[in-house]
């Protein structure tokens, strides 16, 4: 799901898959929430929206059923690629 960066209120980015009508909201601490049954009229007005955080607790934050989660840091999969690759032979 692509990433719409945004500084409103508390939230700091925004992303929506329209097959799966899943509407992610990533917020200021890190944390993120994926709302399920978001309909694309729904994105679109958050998306475009002056007012993105009011928009937000408005119309989705007790609207939508939603489940917590926490922000990748980017470079996260580089660490662990590194955490776990095969020691080299120095032989």
């Amino acid at each position: 799901m692509e990433m719409k960066r945004i500084n409103a209120g508390k939230l700091r980015a925004i992303g929506y898959d329209p097959r799966e009508r899943i509407l992610r909201v990533e917020f200021e601490d890190g944390s993120a929430i994926d709302y399920s049954g978001v309909g694309a009229e729904v994105w679109r007005t958050l998306s475009t929206s002056g007012s993105a955080w009011s928009y937000y607790r408005d119309n989705i934050e007790e609207e939508f059923s939603g489940r917590r989660g926490t922000v990748r840091p980017q470079g996260t999969s580089r660490q662990l690629d590194d955490l776990f690759k095969a020691p080299k032979d120095d032989a």
